[in-house]
């Protein structure tokens, strides 16, 4: 593979999961990780990536967000707005992080009433602007590399707490394995969130199904509904509509 393969094949990658770590880079484009490293230093000095360690970052988690720098933007507007169908005045909801949350709470319309927690500020901040809604942002470590808060503090926050819904995006989801990420402490927190949801509601554009990270999260049998960016009687969603409801 050339040079200028493998770097693209590694920004699709960042773009896609938005984050990565250099030893699974290696692995899968069986070279050594101090190639990877140095890819990762050029994609970084030319503004394509964000450099990390251990990996690097998509640049959807600089802050402030440039617009051409949300991947997949319009599919994840078309989620977003899917996701809406599931909120009702009265209900209280739990909202995770990322590109798509923010989305959809730019799209929450003025004159819902509703309560929402999140663990992302700026999701909480989008929501803000609303009129009619409480919006309550979990406590604990703000981490860097999800603009989310993490740790033992926010666990504790969400066992006192029950929701009618959750809403969370994914790093991976497949049949065989169901919710997985690659990182250890949102694995926790994403664990801890859908333990206190009466349902959950997985937001993911169409790339992002059948891949699997490293660590599990919960199996598919624990979704409740699954948003895309297709229509729902696509022939690729099938085996997810045998399972969970698709929207």
């Amino acid at each position: 593979m050339l040079k200028e393969e493998r770097q693209a094949y590694i920004v699709h990658q960042i773009n896609l999961h938005n984050k990565v770590l250099s030893s699974d880079l290696s692995i899968q484009l069986n070279v050594s990780e101090d190639t990877i490293r140095r890819d990762l230093n050029e994609l970084a000095e030319n503004g394509q990536v964000i450099k990390v360690y251990g990996g690097a970052l998509s640049k959807s988690f600089q802050f402030p967000f440039q617009e051409g720098n949300v991947y997949a933007k319009e599919g994840k507007k078309e989620i977003a707005s899917k996701a809406l169908s599931l909120i009702a005045n009265g209900m209280s909801v739990l909202i995770g992080g990322g590109t798509t949350m923010i989305e959809l709470a730019r799209l929450v319309p003025n004159d819902l009433q509703c309560t929402f927690f999140t663990i992302s500020p700026l999701v909480a901040l989008e929501l803000a602007e609303k009129d009619n809604i409480d919006v309550f942002l979990l406590g604990g470590k703000l981490s860097r590399n999800t603009n989310i808060v993490t740790g033992s503090q926010v666990v504790n926050e969400l066992a006192d707490i029950r929701v009618d819904l959750c809403l969370l995006g994914t790093n991976s989801l497949s049949i065989e394995e169901g919710i997985t990420d690659s990182d250890w402490e949102v694995v926790q927190i994403k664990r801890a969130m859908i333990k206190c949801s009466k349902s959950l509601a997985i937001l993911s554009i169409a790339e992002k199904l059948n891949s699997n990270q490293k660590m599990r999260v919960v199996p598919l049998k624990e979704v409740t509904y699954l948003i895309t960016d297709l229509a729902p009687n696509d022939r690729s969603l099938k085996d997810f509509a045998s399972s969970i409801k698709v929207i």
